[in-house]
């Protein structure tokens, strides 16, 4: 186009550059000549020629390059030959495409997620690596990976038949399944068959279930209506966790553009930050990211295949009859032809509809009717929308190739598809472009039972074999669509032939695609999940027997498939109104205080006695003080010195880390501390007296408690990278940093909130006798534990101490230990410097709970202390330089 544009330009200039010309000759005697008006004008001419050769040498070289890149099926098509060859040999009855500019195939859409390729490519390098620092890492594969599946409901609907299909070849292969849902229902019993657990969680306030995600490698969650369960994981600590969220519904993806319309902006930027938090955002085809693009954050996978198809054609085939037909505008006995195409609308496919028309022609001539309008033959091009002019185009195109009047409809592809499939006697995919998967609309005509045909493209002829379960032809080749379509129908009905394609074809498409479903998500599993040491790799699945990967499990659902359930579309609309009421209400009430007109006099009246009245009792309160001074005081009540306690601490508002819990442990022996992180701990920590929380960070403390806060007391806490490292450590330190000044208590503990997530906390039973133990000083100086290695999930084959530390450390507990003990205590030589661990039958403690007395956890932080100094002036900077541990496998 640039050479294209000069080559314009160049001639308007020309008498420009003999003004300047001449001006230059004026300025410069010397330049002058005398040169006959004939010289000049042969100059000139000259000039003009040379550019204008150049011009169109550049013209001809930029469409020879453009024809270059042209798709391959870029042709029309040639009267001799019937294919599509050259847009000069247009057949009259097409020319009027190419005078409208719509003699163009368009261009093919690609959906690539690019971001998370690179991501993938990128980790995949770094687990490759077998040793950082030198140091080799081990896996033992002590136990399974553990993956949660997180439902909205358990009623009988395909999205189910998917996901229990692929656990069973999860599990096959490895996996250990937990099955999550937020309503019961029938799917439950297929569950509990398989042998897999399930769990109904509970959301009301009063009787909340909550999870402690941590206990899984990964989460599966599905569809939509489970929002309210990755908002839960959206709180630390399970930020981090791996999260595979597969959307089947498009319903959001409709309303997102009425919320940005319509102002709706904290509601669309609440979903947003859900969608951000997946880790994998998973759809079933490549229409559902496109219309998901408001909340693209680089994290969109497509896995191909669903059974809802085939499911959907098997339990509404009875309510499609003739009426349907009469509906449409269509006799009984018509015979129809379908003519569908993509999802994706581009400039191309009216052309590539009206060359299917234009090879349907020689079907008329072969029936005869006294008529021509009254044809038993009737065409319906499904594509485009209502509001768009595809209905005008295809009338043209349809006169121009001289079609009986009424033979040819335009249907519009957001109605009722189904109804125009069940219709349609033969169906003809019109589309030329090539996609990334098998069109969802020949497996639709497929499960109703249709005849297809169909170009051989090469995501159509992986799943269609010719003669067999449908018709293809070459797409360079419109004159074999002729031969075809004359073989289907034949004395204007279907051939006996064409019907048993049509019935093989059904059979089919049952378990079409249901291999690329199983291996997609084992596949991206293996991307996604960053498994630590003690964890065993699943077997490829590659290796899985192909009867569990290549059919759905429909054995398990025949029972229920003839039951009635509510639509999934339906059931996500009743939710999305549930969530957008709820936003509306929030908003009013935000934004919308009424306030009643008043005189400004009467509110001056009310101000003036409140604050004669607040005078008063301020007057009254110093008077009873200055006479308590000067009496003697007897001992007072406990609520006296509870409210004195209270008014004094409010008073001091010591950052917040004192309350009416502090005063109710006065005098006990102990206190237990409970370390969390992040609001979704907080369902897991205690509110009696014996326990206190201390957040290790500043956010996501409890509200309207008295928990320490330990980056104040330890403000290297506020380094996220010692608060992660450290982890609970970090809170021994803190509590121990000015102790006197925090705990008073002779006796002090931990609990991890994690004990109570898995439910070995102490009972109230434990914790009674505990602190009678104590009291009673029965077994002195002791430290008690609740939590034993030997039932730790972690350590399935009870292993030893440095067996099981090894295990979950890459295979470098050992040698890490003995580095640090030697740092320490200045040993030179190279000698394993290792302390001997006991292995009499007892038992060691995990998850940090433990008591013991106050004295001796002061002098168990500073032993701890210098460890830790050891042990990182060991790995820091490596560790910061490469970003990895050598007591991980992952980053």
């Amino acid at each position: 186009m640039g050479s294209l544009e000069s080559g314009l330009v160049v001639p308007l200039k020309r008498d420009n550059l003999g003004r300047s010309s001449s001006r230059t000759e004026r300025q410069h005697s010397f330049l002058q000549r005398n040169r006959s008006r004939f010289s000049r004008f042969l100059f000139f001419k000259k000039l003009d020629y040379l550019l204008w050769i150049c011009t169109v040498a550049v013209f001809l070289f930029f469409v020879v390059i453009f024809q270059l890149f042209l798709p391959g099926s870029v042709t029309v098509m040639d009267e001799s030959q019937g294919s599509l060859r050259d847009f000069d040999k247009v057949p009259a009855d097409l020319m009027f495409l190419k005078e409208m500019g719509l003699l163009d195939f368009g261009e093919e859409v690609t959906f690539l997620p690019l971001k998370l390729m690179e991501k993938f490519q990128s980790e995949d390098k770094d687990v490759n690596l077998t040793s950082v620092f030198h140091r080799k890492l081990h896996r033992f594969g002590y136990r399974k990976p553990q993956l949660a599946l997180v439902f909205p409901d358990l009623l009988i609907d395909p999205q189910q038949l998917q996901m229990v299909t692929i656990a069973i070849a999860l599990r096959e292969i490895g996996y250990a399944i937990q099955v999550y849902s937020l309503e019961d229902g029938r799917a439950h019993e297929v569950w509990r068959n398989i042998g897999v657990p399930v769990a109904i969680l509970q959301t009301g306030r009063e009787k909340a279930s909550f999870v402690n995600w941590l206990n899984y490698d990964g989460i599966l969650v599905n569809s939509l209506e489970a929002k309210v369960v990755i908002s839960n994981i959206m709180q630390e600590p399970f930020k981090s966790l791996p999260l595979v969220w597969t959307i089947h519904e498009g319903t959001l993806a409709t309303r997102a553009r009425n919320y940005a319309s319509s102002g709706q902006l904290e509601l669309l930027n609440d979903w947003k930050k859900v969608f951000n938090r997946a880790t994998v955002v998973v759809f079933p085809d490549y229409v559902l990211p496109m219309m998901y693009s408001a909340f693209d954050a680089g994290n969109y996978y497509v896995i191909p295949g669903s059974p809802a198809k085939a499911w959907e054609a098997d339990t509404n085939m009875d309510l499609y009859n003739d009426t349907v037909r009469v509906k449409m505008g269509f006799k009984p006995d018509d015979l129809v032809i379908a003519i569908v195409g993509t999802q994706f609308m581009y400039r191309g496919l009216w052309l590539e509809h009206a060359l299917i028309l234009r090879a349907l022609l020689p079907l008329f001539s072969e029936v005869s009717v006294e008529n021509e309008s009254n044809s038993p033959i009737k065409v319906m091009i499904l594509s485009g929308d209502s509001t768009s002019n595809y209905s005008v185009v295809i009338e043209a195109i349809a006169h121009n190739l001289h079609y009986p009047l009424g033979v040819v409809k335009h249907m519009a592809a957001e109605g009722d598809v189904d109804s125009v499939l069940n219709t349609a006697d033969v169906v003809i995919y019109g589309s030329f472009l090539e996609e990334q998967t098998f069109p969802e609309i020949l497996v639709k005509a497929l499960c109703f039972r249709k005849p297809i045909i169909a170009p051989d493209l090469s995501n159509i002829r992986k799943y269609v074999d010719d003669r067999v379960n449908g018709y293809l032809f070459p797409k360079e080749n419109i004159k074999a669509l002729t031969h075809i379509i004359l073989q289907v129908i034949t004395n204007g009905k279907i051939s006996p032939f064409a019907r048993n394609i049509a019935s093989i074809g059904r059979r089919s498409v049952k378990n079409l695609m249901a291999l690329e479903t199983i291996e997609g998500y084992a596949m991206l599993l293996e991307n996604v999940l960053k498994l630590p040491s003690e964890v065993a790799f699943p077997k490829s699945i590659k290796e899985l027997s192909p009867k569990l990967k290549e059919e759905w499990q429909w054995h398990l659902f025949e029972a229920f498939l003839n039951s009635t359930h509510e639509d999934r579309t339906s059931r996500s609309n009743r939710f999305l109104n549930q969530i957008e009421l709820l936003q509306s209400n929030h908003t009013e009430r935000d934004s919308y205080l009424p306030v009643p007109e008043t005189d400004d006099s009467f509110l001056y009246d009310i101000w003036k006695e409140e604050k004669d009245i607040e005078m008063l009792n301020v007057r009254k309160r110093r008077e009873e003080e200055e006479l308590k001074d000067r009496i003697d005081q007897s001992h007072g009540t406990w609520d006296e010195v509870y409210r004195s306690a209270k008014r004094a601490d409010r008073a001091k508002n010591d950052l917040h880390e004192r309350d009416e819990g502090e005063l109710e442990r006065t005098g006990q022996p102990l206190c237990i501390y409970e370390p969390y992180l992040g609001e979704g701990t907080w369902p897991f920590l205690h509110h009696r007296s014996l326990y206190r929380g201390i957040g290790l960070s500043s956010k996501g403390r409890r509200p309207r408690r008295d928990d320490v806060d330990a980056p104040s007391r330890l403000p290297l806490l506020n380094n996220p990278y010692y608060r992660d490292i450290l982890g609970e450590y970090g809170a021994f330190f803190a509590i121990a940093n000015r102790i006197d000044r925090l705990h008073k208590n002779a006796w002090i503990g931990f609990q991890s909130w994690r004990a109570t997530a898995n439910k070995v906390s102490l009972s109230r039973i434990a914790e009674n006798a505990l602190v009678d133990a104590i009291q009673a000083r029965r077994h002195g100086d002791a430290l008690y534990f609740w939590v034993r290695m030997d039932v730790d999930s972690r350590n399935p084959l009870r292993q030893d101490f440095w067996s099981f530390c090894d295990a979950i450390n890459a295979g470098n507990c050992k040698v890490t230990f003995s580095e640090s003990l030697k740092r320490m205590y200045g040993i030179k030589h190279e000698l394993e410097f290792l302390p001997l661990m006991p292995q009499d039958g007892d038992t060691w403690s995990v998850m940090q709970s433990w008591v013991l007395p106050t004295r001796s956890f002061l002098e168990f932080v500073m032993f701890s202390r210098m460890f830790v100094d050891a042990l990182d002036a060991q790995m820091y900077d490596e560790h910061h330089e490469s970003g990895r541990c050598y007591l991980s496998l992952s980053k």
